[in-house]
């Protein structure tokens, strides 16, 4: 399973993302258990948990293919309470391309009745890998700039 920067440093998903794999081309399955320390309310989900966990499973069929992309838009949709510490599924799916552009679509369910919880659409934008690198460079420039107006 691909990891993101911070979870690489443990070896596992700090989400609950147990594993991934596509399903044809353009659509992707991944297991999912919502950790304890990401509740909202008693035995529920905190809903930006439920976002950052399909922004990060739509945003993954692209990587499984061995492209990178970065969100540009992300819309959800609460249906149910997320339950906490049980088996969850996210499928996700490319609907469209268009030049660099990927719209994606996807759908969390409850285990294993598929009571719909959430669903999501959004667009990711390909990234060459530089992207991060450039990315660093602005970051310095506002911090340089923050430097030089607290001298004045």
């Amino acid at each position: 399973m691909a990891l993101c920067g911070a979870c690489r440093l443990t070896g596992s998903c700090r989400l609950g993302v147990e594993h991934e794999r596509l399903d044809g081309a353009d659509t992707a399955l991944f297991d999912v258990r919502c950790p304890r320390d990401q509740e909202g309310g008693p035995d529920v989900a905190h809903g930006g948990w439920t976002a950052a966990v399909l922004d990060e499973c739509l945003g993954h069929i692209a990587l499984l293919q061995r492209v990178l992309t970065v969100t540009a838009e992300l819309s959800i949709s609460f249906v149910k309470p997320v339950p906490v510490e049980r088996p969850i599924e996210v499928r996700a799916w490319v609907e469209r391309r268009a030049g660099s552009r990927w719209y994606i679509r996807g759908e969390m369910v409850l285990l294993p009745n598929r009571a719909l919880l959430a669903k999501a659409s959004g667009i990711w934008v390909r990234r060459d890998p530089s992207h991060f690198d450039r990315h660093q460079r602005w970051l310095a420039e506002q911090d340089a700039n923050r430097d030089s107006d607290t001298r004045l």
